[in-house]
């Protein structure tokens, strides 16, 4: 069985995670979470976070209706950063755009890539 404790987190008790789209692949956003964050991601199948900032636990979509649901959890080889595979309702970033990295550093400059998505 799968025991949070064994991850390799930060001075803070945190692992940082980044979220991907299942089906295509695409990057959605970097959080972090600590082991009990990731025990409850496990247990209900939506993604809890560790919000650094409020010091709490933040279900991703709760308050927006953006949900993401895990399809899969995985582990790096140094135990120390996750990958979780999700479904994602809606956009994922706070922005309203579907992935926190849309802004691309080109030729020097940066260029906006995507827009947020109409409500």
């Amino acid at each position: 069985m799968f025991d949070p404790a064994s991850l390799k987190y930060d001075a803070n008790g945190l692992i940082p995670a980044i979220a991907q789209d299942h089906l295509s692949g695409e990057i959605l956003m970097m959080a972090w979470m600590n082991a009990e964050s990731v025990q409850k991601t496990l247990e209900d199948n939506r993604i809890t976070y560790w919000s650094r900032s409020r010091q709490a636990f933040w279900v991703k979509g709760e308050t927006s209706g953006h949900l993401q649901h895990l399809v899969e959890m995985r582990v790096d080889c140094d135990r120390d950063c996750l990958l979780v595979l999700v479904r994602q309702d809606g956009p994922a970033c706070h922005t309203n755009r579907r992935s926190c990295f849309y802004t691309a550093i080109r030729d020097g400059q940066e260029i906006e890539i995507m827009q947020p998505e109409r409500g």
